[in-house]
């Protein structure tokens, strides 16, 4: 149990004096019955020094949120009134290799310092200095309170530090997000403006290519199958029916939607949509029925029309093969 201490209770009956020993020394301000009432003055006057010290470091920190060179250039200045001898106090602040100074600052033999620290890490120092002599207290010339406040005032300028760090990271990685998304939006414009260029082109393609098979190729094939016999005919009409499907989406379609099927199976899926049976196909490519049947089975396996009673010919047929 923590040692009770024997001052008289002060008048407003709250006893602060049994509270344990590391709770009492937070009370900073002496109690009426301890001192004399003018050593009580300037004690209560020290203390809001020390108030209106750290009131300015918060206010100084919303100031300058977003530099900490400007924050620790007026800290410097601002730091001397808050001691005992303002008058002949001067501070300095090293931070990161840089050093902010007081006005007339100069070394003497009457100062404190305290370090700063950033994550653990060392940083600098803030240093306050006497310039003249002054009769010894609790440190050398400083009060205890001086050294506490020192102390804490270290820590503070580690913890802004620290956040105007950060803060300036995330506008930084804001900045860069923006360009980036900018760039992006720019970049997918003109993607969209090539890839509708590339459309137009292949319109304009397609409607070329379909005009010179109808104007120039199909009269050619029309004339060459009225000379040739007619078991010859339909090698034409399969030729005739190739051209249609070159300008037509069909075995484009049919390669993209079922990429199992392989370039054999294709041909036939177009020989069939043709309405040419079995038996032809199997002529014109010079294969087997059993072959030609093989190539059926396996194109109704990869259409999934296995188990149906769907015609292949007609399934090929039908409107899924037109262009959308």
């Amino acid at each position: 149990m923590a040692k009770k201490k024997s001052q008289t209770p002060p008048a407003s009956g709250m006893n602060f004096h049994n509270l344990p020993d590391e709770l009492f020394r937070l009370w900073r301000i002496p109690f009426n019955s301890d001192v004399e009432p003018s050593k009580l003055l300037i004690a209560l006057r020290e203390r809001i020094k020390e108030l209106n010290c750290l009131y300015g470091v918060a206010q100084l920190a919303e100031r300058h949120s977003d530099s900490i060179e400007n924050l620790l250039q007026e800290l410097v200045n601002f730091l001397p009134f808050s001691w005992h001898y303002p008058e002949i106090t001067c501070a300095r602040i090293v931070f990161n290799g840089k050093t902010y100074k007081s006005k007339d600052f100069k070394v003497t033999n009457w100062r404190q310092s305290s370090q700063i620290y950033m994550y653990n890490e060392s940083v600098g120092e803030v240093t306050i200095v006497y310039l003249e002599e002054r009769p010894p207290l609790d440190e050398g010339p400083f009060l205890r309170e001086e050294r506490i406040l020192l102390d804490a005032l270290a820590v503070r300028i580690g913890s802004l530090a620290i956040r105007i760090s950060a803060e300036l990271e995330l506008q930084e990685t804001n900045k860069q997000l923006v360009l980036e998304r900018k760039a992006l939006q720019e970049a997918n414009a003109a993607l969209r403006a090539v890839l509708a260029r590339i459309e137009e082109e292949k319109q304009e393609i397609y409607k070329d290519l379909h005009a010179n098979v109808d104007k120039i190729l199909m009269p050619i094939l029309h004339e060459l199958s009225l000379h040739l016999p007619q078991t010859q005919r339909q090698y034409v009409e399969l030729l005739r029916t190739y051209l249609k499907d070159i300008v037509s989406p069909f075995v484009n379609h049919l390669s993209q939607t079922y990429l199992s099927l392989t370039t054999t199976e294709v041909d036939i899926c177009n020989m069939i949509r043709s309405g040419m049976q079995t038996k032809e196909i199997a002529e014109i490519r010079r294969i087997s029925v059993g072959t030609v049947n093989r190539h059926r089975e396996h194109i109704r396996q990869k259409l999934k029309i296995t188990n149906s009673d769907t015609n292949l010919m007609t399934y090929l047929q039908s409107s899924m093969w037109k262009k959308g």
